[in-house]
């Protein structure tokens, strides 16, 4: 008669740990269509409205990393002048990170960025300054 005890017994704590794993999966992801708190949406998310409008006409780069070297491609498709900076963190402590001095970017103009370090690139980024 001991044997169905164990059973009923282990039932109960499979069932207890299936309903506490349910809820906590309910409970860490977000409520439908809404976004996660730390996400910000739309581009004037904490930022000004001259801020918002600023980043609005930003020229669009993109970053590649090989090896111990970054390279940015920017165009700014914008009739104002966009001034990029490439920021290149090294792997290494003893390697110094890069700023590369700011480039305009006029409209509808294309640039390319370039920089490196002695050993691999951690990241790599890009700034801008509209003006």
């Amino acid at each position: 008669m001991g044997a169905p005890r164990r059973h009923s017994a282990a039932a109960l704590l499979v069932a207890a740990a299936v309903l506490v794993s349910g809820v906590a999966v309910a409970l860490a992801l977000p409520a439908a269509g809404e976004p996660p708190a730390r996400t910000r949406t739309g581009p004037a998310a904490g930022r000004t409205p001259g801020q918002a409008a600023e980043r609005a006409y930003e020229a669009v780069c993109r970053t590649e990393v090989t090896g111990s070297r970054a390279t940015a491609d920017c165009h700014n498709p914008y009739p104002v002048v966009d001034r990029v900076r490439l920021h290149i963190e090294c792997d290494r402590w003893w390697d110094l990170d890069v700023d590369t001095g700011p480039v305009e970017v006029g409209p509808a103009q294309t640039v390319r960025l370039s920089a490196g370090c002695w050993m691999p690139v951690r990241a790599a980024w890009v700034t801008h300054e509209v003006r």
